[in-house]
């Protein structure tokens, strides 16, 4: 009898704060599911993350090709994340166009896991490397931990005796790969193998594939001598709470319903299916329990006015789209705007302008919400700053709409639309009430309704279609004021117009005033910024302060009005410096209403800003 014990598998374990992790592949090879689960298990195991999913622009890319590839960016930690990384510690390369494509943002000394199938000289000529040149095998790849796997062929072989047609076993070998990442940051691999049941309970041979190539991954992991490294990361020490994983447009669906119970209303959706935006429709088709109805209309004009008509009759009305089809919606919202009724646009921001990038983020479309309608017309505009503000960002939005009887604007991106984070959700108490009442009796004393008479946030009354002896005419010519008869008279128009608008700029008065992220009053450079860059621009203010750099922050939700005190603010800091994702849109308004000489950072990529981008902007500021 042989007594020997086996030998150990030995590895080094670093612990570490926090790791990012890129998974890279085809758009086949399943990358945005892998980091999904990969996500969700990190947030069912108490670590802070932030995603980054990057998706092709085309919907049939060709296969193996640089334009086909498909990532997905996850960075977790047990400190607190707020961006998805600048740079990856691990590199997931399914082929040779992934390792061609995300190489360059790979630390030096970082670790590349590659299926070693997907470096055969069909996929090395697609991803455009010399004849004859393999990065596995010329050396290239010196100054990083090169993990070379045949994927395909571990996972073909874990699955050889159950019957599957060799297509169904391919899509299996992101499970593979899931399972050594599993191995790799000792995570429960609990969390997938219940979705796994769950998602294909009608399909049980190929669930258990799935299960079968998962615990695979893991026993390689577990068994194999190749690997040299594990991580060890603690849970985050986020505030005591229930979390769940949530992305911008998920969270935005959840803020719809959530207004519409605190509301009363019965919530209506007008959409067109568009890139980036089409998640908010689908998510909100599940919900029609509560009273919501998605309807899915056959352009987007079409959309906006169905949830004008909806809005009429009595409904929390809602449309979303990105910007060409904040295009199309624009004389619409005009509409709505002299109808003065509630609507909610949602616009999820993405590279344009026409089709553009429609896969890819950016915040070009300010202008266009303050802007962008004929005649003087301005409306609420307002912004999302992470995927978990997208609930509060909108929930606000549809407290704004009702209360002040207009349309607002909300400008998302597809950044935090598809990017995710935990988000400790409140309960209802939590939630500001949204105050809403229909008039049923005349508001005035000869009887007869005054359909455009002002209370004192200058809104004019709610009133459902059919409420007795409240008849009255709306429409989209000039209204005379109160009475709303069609009114061609100079003077009224003006009177007309200048009530519109103030009636928006005094919102200001129900909103919060400014305050300073990061950072204190005064500070010698205060980082201005809106949306989706609040991540980066809180990571770099945190590290500058550390370091004890006079830096401060500050993120704006209202985009307009602004908050009341923002022009004083601002104006006690001797130099402002407005990032955006766009070619100076933000900087704009702020020279404009408040004179001040703001700097600009730009960047018009389709990707958001690093943490790098923004600190050398910063110091180059601070040591001038």
């Amino acid at each position: 009898m042989d007594t020997t014990e086996p030998t150990l598998h030995k590895f080094d374990v670093i612990e570490a704060e926090s790791v990012v992790v890129r998974f890279s592949g085809d758009s086949g090879d399943g990358m945005q599911l892998t980091g999904t689960q990969f996500t969700d298990t990190t947030a069912f195991l108490g670590k802070d993350l932030s995603t980054f999913p990057e998706f092709p622009a085309e919907i049939r890319a060709p296969a193996g090709t640089l334009a086909g590839v498909s990532g997905f960016q996850v960075h977790f930690g047990s400190k607190e994340i707020f961006t998805a990384g600048d740079t990856y510690d691990v590199l997931v390369a399914m082929n040779a166009a992934a390792l061609g494509n995300d190489l360059k943002n790979l630390k030096k000394g970082g670790i590349i896991i590659t299926n070693t199938a997907g470096f055969d000289q069909k996929n090395l000529r697609l991803a455009e490397y010399p004849e004859g040149v393999n990065p596995l095998e010329d050396g290239s790849l010196a100054n990083y931990q090169v993990y070379k796997i045949d994927v395909t062929r571990l996972t073909k072989d874990a699955l050889k005796d159950m019957g599957l047609s060799n297509k169904d076993i391919e899509r299996s070998k992101n499970m593979f790969v899931l399972g050594v990442l599993y191995w790799m940051f000792d995570q429960s691999p609990d969390y997938t193998l219940t979705f796994i049941k769950e998602k294909f309970s009608k399909n049980p041979l190929i669930a258990e594939a799935n299960i079968k190539a998962l615990k695979a991954g893991l026993n390689y992991g577990d068994t194999t001598e190749i690997f040299t490294t594990r991580f060890k990361i603690n849970h985050s020490n986020l505030p005591t709470g229930t979390y769940r994983s949530i992305t911008g447009n998920h969270a935005t669906a959840i803020a719809l319903v959530a207004a519409s119970e605190k509301s009363g209303l019965p919530l209506f959706l007008g959409s067109y299916p568009i890139t980036p935006a089409s998640d908010v429709l689908h998510e909100l088709s599940k919900y029609k329990e509560f009273r919501v109805r998605s309807f899915q209309a056959e352009d987007e004009i079409a959309a906006v006015c169905s949830a004008i008509g909806a809005s009429y009759g009595g409904s929390l009305a809602v449309t979303s789209t990105s910007g060409p089809g904040m295009s199309l919606k624009t004389e619409a919202m005009g509409l709505a705007l002299m109808l003065e009724l509630p609507l909610v646009v949602l616009n999820i921001q993405r590279g344009g302008p026409s089709t553009g990038l429609p896969t890819k983020t950016e915040q070009s479309d300010l202008l266009q919400a303050m802007y962008g309608r004929h005649g003087e017309s301005p409306l609420p505009v307002l912004a999302s700053n992470s995927p978990a503000d997208c609930f509060y960002t909108v929930y606000e939005a549809c407290k704004i709409a009702a209360e002040h009887m207009t349309p607002v604007i909300v400008l998302n991106d597809g950044y935090i639309a598809n990017g995710s984070e935990p988000w400790r959700f409140p309960t209802e108490e939590d939630l500001e009430p949204i105050s809403v009442s229909f008039t049923t009796e005349t508001n005035n004393k000869d009887g007869v309704f005054l359909p455009y008479k002002r209370d004192e946030k200058l809104s004019r009354p709610w009133v459902k279609p059919g409420t007795k002896g409240l008849e009255h005419r709306i429409g989209g010519l000039e209204r005379e004021n109160e009475t709303g008869d069609i009114s061609y008279e100079a003077e009224n128009h003006e009177i007309m117009v200048k009530l519109r608008a103030a009636k928006i700029e005094k919102i200001a008065d129900y909103i919060p005033l400014q305050t300073i992220d990061t950072g204190k009053e005064n500070a010698k450079v205060c980082i201005l910024g809106w949306g989706s860059t609040y991540g980066s621009i809180k990571s770099v203010s945190l590290d500058l302060i550390k370091e004890g750099y006079d830096v401060a922050h500050i993120h704006l939700r209202y985009l307009n009005p602004f908050p009341k005190n923002l022009g004083e603010l601002l104006s006690g800091f001797e130099t402002i410096l407005i990032p955006e994702m766009n070619n100076g849109q933000l900087i704009r308004l702020i020279r404009d209403k408040y004179l001040l000489p703001a700097i600009g950072l730009n960047k018009i990529k389709g990707l958001p800003f690093t943490t790098l981008e923004i600190r050398e902007k910063v110091l180059e500021l601070l040591n001038k």
